[in-house]
């Protein structure tokens, strides 16, 4: 997989499909919420986020992609149903930084949840 692959793999939350690209010292910043540090603290949340996605119907959607040498970012949203009802949706920035090694050194993600009321 190149820069760009293993970026939209993440970000459509196909994660194990990407961990043979983290570095040992990877970091997964999900901004105002999380941070992971190190290649196993970052797996394990990995794999408890596809449990939940395991248990609700997603749809991914990117919107852009933007890379630049040893950076990838990824733009779109994710909606999340269970029983045909919207259980979340979410508008989600993703930045890759990778090593020369072309390792995943860094995850940051801005998440925000659709919380509007219309009134």
């Amino acid at each position: 997989m190149n820069l760009r692959q293993i970026a939209l793999a993440f970000s459509n939350g196909n994660f194990e499909q990407t961990m043979e690209y983290f570095a040992d010292d990877v970091e997964w910043i999900i901004v105002g919420e999380k941070i992971f540090k190190g290649k196993n603290a970052v797996i394990e949340y990995c794999r408890t986020i596809s449990e939940y996605f395991n248990s609700v119907e997603t749809d991914f959607k990117t919107i852009n992609v933007i890379s630049s040498n040893k950076c990838v970012a990824v733009s779109g949203t994710a909606e999340f149903k269970r029983n045909n009802e919207r259980v979340a949706f979410v508008y989600a920035c993703d930045i890759y930084e990778f090593n020369n090694l072309n390792k995943l050194r860094r995850i940051t993600s801005y998440c925000i949840q659709d919380n509007i009321e219309f009134v």
